[in-house]
């Protein structure tokens, strides 16, 4: 094999080069994914400092709000893969990837502006789903504050995509690590009343998180607008002009990967709102051990990004076999790292559960002791997990997106939601038969999604280096 170099490189060597190219793209996106978890993960936290009816309300909010934020993200992910296609194909492309920047963050203000108006009847909406009334009134009002972080939020990740897409994603790490300690910050003076500021409660954290989230944005646009490798693609120059071809093309590819996320993240949501049905206690146990899987889900979803970004450029390249390479070694480097963090929760869960409440106070016990059944579940399903989240980035990068939306509508909304209601209510096994049914539809979706990626990648690797895109097959 020879390298584009010409000299001559094994194929051990071409693996392992890819590994490290990964893992370099990969690491930074972790650290930054890690960043945003622990915003929400701060404020869980200090929501427990408040009570367990707080914790629970808080968890209503967040898991509410979580629905439409991830379905803004599934969309701006879209431009992710474009970026990295155009790059792939003319790696000094400024004006093709400048449009595509603006218009996705013009679609970040069309995603944000409904969604304002259905949180602001949060409460409303929660009632409707069953909730406890004292908890659906207080959740309703932490919205009214919260909600307002996403448009800021949606920003960001469209900068995010880009300097990912040029393999730069470094900037991003530093303004998001230092969002974490300015959103604790904030949230921990507006909850409780320091600084001089009014004790807010959980109205106070939904307005730090806000806050935080307008830093995110500002301060990454700022960066790019001073670092010379970013300037030149003058990505706010004209803001007011429309591309409307590449808006649609992103509305193309970016609303499945919405649904795809969202049919993922929503059954998640629907948990929460089933173990409401079933106790205070179950939802407070259930948000720690979501928390603490969604923690460790940052990982593997980073290893998506990078896939996204690694298989995007070879695609747009044309190089077909760089492309099936990159995403199989993201897909392996997601199970590795899914075997170790699934060890640690069936053997550590009482320390983890620690994190959140004093494992010595009485009237905690409750929670402490269904939360550490939980992460039994969560570390179980680790593994199928993370290779629904590669395999996933694995296809974007080869713009596949409406089968596998597909597919995970079949294994959430089809097998995770009806076998958690049958095990839960039906059967008598309660918050455990909710957890079974979530291993059992993200096992199917991980399945479905990696025989995908082996199919297309066969067809691709059958035909000639630099030849053209196919079609995407049904």
């Amino acid at each position: 094999m020879i390298d584009i170099a010409g000299t001559e490189t094994t194929p051990r060597a071409t693996w392992g080069a890819e590994v490290r190219a990964t893992l370099s793209l990969a690491w930074p996106l972790v650290v930054t994914n890690l960043a945003q978890v622990a915003f929400g993960l701060t404020d869980v936290i200090m929501m427990g400092w408040l009570g367990a009816d707080a914790l629970a309300a808080g968890a209503l909010a967040t898991n509410l709000n979580f629905a439409f934020v991830i379905l803004g993200i599934g969309l701006l992910t879209a431009t992710a893969p474009l970026i990295a296609s155009e790059l792939g194909r003319h790696r000094h492309a400024v004006r093709e990837v400048r449009r595509t920047v603006r218009q996705g963050l013009w679609s970040a203000i069309v995603v944000a502006l409904p969604s304002w108006l259905v949180l602001w009847h949060g409460e409303a909406i929660l009632l409707l789903l069953g909730q406890q009334p004292h908890l659906a009134t207080e959740a309703g009002h932490y919205l009214r504050t919260l909600m307002w972080s996403s448009l800021p939020f949606f920003g960001y990740i469209v900068l995010r995509n880009f300097v990912s897409s040029l393999e730069r994603p470094l900037v991003a790490t530093v303004v998001g690590l230092a969002g974490v300690p300015l959103n604790a910050v904030l949230v921990w003076a507006l909850m409780f009343g320091r600084l001089g500021l009014p004790p807010l409660g959980l109205t106070g954290a939904g307005v730090g998180t806000t806050l935080a989230n307008v830093f995110l944005f500002a301060g990454l646009a700022a960066a790019i607008s001073l670092d010379r490798r970013f300037r030149r693609y003058h990505l706010f120059g004209r803001f007011w002009r429309a591309d409307w071809p590449r808006f649609r093309h992103i509305w193309r590819l970016g609303v499945p990967i919405a649904l795809a996320v969202g049919f993922e993240v929503t059954i998640f949501n629907a948990s929460a709102f089933l173990m409401g049905l079933i106790s205070a206690t179950a939802v407070a146990a259930y948000s720690i051990a979501i928390q603490l899987a969604a923690f460790t889900f940052m990982v593997p979803l980073g290893l998506g990004n990078a896939a996204t970004v690694r298989v995007g450029r070879a695609f747009g390249a044309r190089d077909w076999r760089a492309a099936t390479r990159s995403g199989w070694v993201a897909w392996w480097l997601a199970i590795v790292y899914a075997c170790c963090t699934a060890t640690l929760m069936l053997t550590c869960g009482r320390m983890l559960v620690g994190v959140f409440l004093d494992l010595h106070e009485a009237a905690n016990r409750p929670v402490v002791d269904l939360a550490v059944t939980f992460l039994v579940f969560a570390g179980l399903f680790q593994v199928v997990d993370a290779t629904q989240a590669s395999a996933s980035g694995m296809l974007r990068g080869l713009h596949d997106t409406r089968v596998p939306m597909v597919l995970a509508a079949i294994g959430y909304w089809g097998v995770a939601l009806p076998l958690s209601v049958l095990l839960a209510f039906g059967i008598g096994l309660g918050g455990e038969g909710i957890w079974i049914g979530l291993s059992v539809g993200l096992a199917v979706v991980a399945v479905m999604l990696t025989i995908r990626w082996a199919r297309r990648t066969r067809h691709l690797e059958s035909l000639p280096q630099g030849g053209a895109v196919p079609a995407t097959p049904h």
